[in-house]
């Protein structure tokens, strides 16, 4: 079932998961998530984040635009939710920006977790203030079209990841993992086992140099 708006499909099939799994992969980084899901699910390297510093967990609202139009983006004002993490394909696209200050200031008061784009941003520097964790493929001046379609709540993929609404996703200075919550449980004992193994590693390797 969905809801045709203005040529911006919106799926209304998704229920946001228990917020308890925002806590349990809170304190593992990309990489060590990464290597207990078989060192897969991780986007690409071109989605970098905007600053240092980043991290968060959140659960994935998918976002599919044409190239350079933001018209689905601004409609998912209409149906974020607190911890949801906006995950916009924009097909690669950098030369026009999907996201500006504007549309971060208003995710941010909506209480969004992150937004992750595989496309373009701009202004830069506000976003960066906002502290409000950004990951794009790209910087340009260059504003959006906002004419649609677009769909919102659908999976898409993005940097090379399939995404589905309602996803842990991961993101910290390494860039982004996308957690299906199918897997969730498994994968977290599965983490917890590759930081205990980090952490004797790193112990051993404290105790050899001392």
């Amino acid at each position: 079932m969905s809801l045709e708006t203005a040529e911006i499909r919106i799926s209304q099939t998704w229920q946001r998961p228990d917020k308890k799994w925002l806590a349990a992969f809170a304190d593992f980084p990309v990489a060590n998530i990464g290597d207990a899901m078989e060192r897969l699910n991780m986007c690409d390297a071109g989605i970098v984040p905007l600053c240092e510093g980043m991290h968060f967990v959140g659960f994935a609202l998918p976002v599919l635009v044409t190239p350079g139009d933001n018209a689905a983006v601004i409609k998912a004002l209409d149906v974020i939710q607190p911890g949801d993490v906006v995950m916009i394909n924009g097909q690669g696209h950098t030369d026009r920006a999907l996201v500006g200050e504007q549309l971060t200031q208003r995710f941010q008061h909506a209480g969004a977790a992150a937004q992750v784009i595989d496309g373009a941003v701009r202004d830069r520097k506000v976003i960066a203030a906002t502290g409000l964790p950004t990951y794009s493929r790209g910087i340009t001046p260059a504003g959006p079209f906002k004419n649609g379609p677009g769909v919102i709540g659908e999976p898409v993929a993005l940097g090379g990841v399939v995404c589905a609404a309602g996803d842990i996703v991961v993101g910290d200075d390494d860039g982004i993992i996308i957690i299906p919550l199918w897997r969730a449980e498994a994968v977290l004992m599965a983490v917890k086992e590759v930081a205990r193994r980090e952490a004797e590693m790193t112990a051993e390797v404290t105790r050899q140099y001392q």
